[in-house]
């Protein structure tokens, strides 16, 4: 018998999006951050698996322990929603990884409930001009 598929809101919070503001425009300038997140709420949400954005991302697996991993796996086993993952594509050929603007816990609680099950994802382009 397979596991139950984890269950994802429709869309970002306004909070998801707020906490994705705030990252990025500590590793960003502030009007760069304020784009890139605009440019998450318009966009799409696609499916991608945990295992490739934690490749991507060059960041490593959260114990499953940690508190907001430990919180994210209860909910996908009660089936609760969790909010799509807010994300910035990178570039490879430039050196530049995948940068996870909002939920790498969620990405490292569904790795480890099952490493291929999609991840709900909103992904902005125009890291690089």
């Amino acid at each position: 018998m397979s596991k139950q598929q984890p269950v994802w809101k429709k869309k970002p919070e306004d909070a998801d999006f707020a906490g994705a503001l705030h990252f990025l425009s500590l590793v960003l300038p502030t009007v760069k951050a304020e784009k890139l997140v605009l440019s998450m709420r318009k966009t799409k949400t696609i499916e991608l698996a945990a295992k490739d954005l934690l490749r991507a991302s060059n960041l490593p697996l959260l114990p499953p322990d940690e508190p907001h991993v430990d919180d994210d796996l209860k909910k996908i086993r009660k089936g609760k929603p969790l909010a799509p993952v807010l994300l910035v594509r990178g570039d490879i050929s430039r050196g530049i990884p995948l940068i996870v603007a909002d939920g790498y816990h969620r990405i490292c609680a569904i790795y480890y409930y099952d490493d291929g099950a999609p991840i709900h994802c909103r992904i902005a382009d125009g890291l690089i001009d």
